[in-house]
């Protein structure tokens, strides 16, 4: 009986790979009006590599997702939803009432993949616009940005290490976090995450209020 138990939770977790992330991200920009010429502007790439991206040819990075989240005024939520949710608002009001549960079952995360070998599990059954609950895997020589194109956005960053050694740099000072160790930084601050050594990294990652902080631009423009 157990074993028939344990087979039935082998990870089935819904993966988005390059096509339905791509999908996803061009479904969000047309919903917007936005051009593909006119998000690369944005967020200052090649048109070329943002219709890449679309037609699932290339995984973005960290930085270039966060950054097309960010200039198509996204939630990264709705990357694992597949849309934007103040387009359907019946739909998310409904999704709530048909799974009402509190409990996310390792077995059915919902999950993206990203270049260089980055991972990111949704650790909520629901969405939860305010913050961003993730279980996260480095791979090997993962990095989530180019050394000298740092991340920043708003909210604060909150980080767990399960396993692995991770190299953090926030503004001009660098870290290496073993397991067990734990950080928290301002994401306006610019930061960089990779992995050290030759182990993947495992870690819980929760980013709170991303859109909500007052120095950013959905904030600025409902104020």
């Amino acid at each position: 009986m157990s074993r028939k138990q344990h087979k039935s939770r082998t990870p089935t977790r819904r993966s988005f790979g390059t096509d339905d992330l791509g999908r996803r991200l061009r479904l969000a920009r047309d919903s917007k009006g936005v051009t593909v010429r006119g998000l690369a502007r944005q967020i200052d790439v090649s048109p070329s590599l943002v219709s890449q991206i679309e037609r699932g040819r290339v995984m973005p990075s960290v930085g270039t997702l966060f950054a097309i989240v960010t200039a198509l005024d996204l939630f990264v939520d709705d990357l694992f939803r597949g849309g934007d949710r103040r387009a359907k608002p019946h739909a998310d009001a409904a999704a709530p009432r048909a799974k009402a549960t509190p409990v996310q079952r390792p077995h059915n995360r919902k999950a993206i993949r990203l270049a260089k070998g980055v991972r990111w599990e949704r650790l909520t059954p629901t969405s939860d616009q305010d913050a961003e609950f993730m279980y996260l895997v480095y791979d090997v020589g993962a990095a989530s940005c180019q050394v000298d194109s740092l991340i920043r956005h708003g909210g604060k960053e909150y980080g767990f290490i399960i396993s692995g050694r991770l190299g953090v740099r926030i503004g001009f000072d660098e870290f290496e976090l073993h397991p067990g160790d734990s950080l928290s930084f301002d994401a306006q601050t610019p930061h960089r995450l990779w992995t050290i050594g030759k182990k993947p990294v495992a870690a819980v990652w929760v980013v709170l209020n991303r859109h909500g902080d007052a120095r950013s631009p959905r904030a600025a423009s409902s104020s």
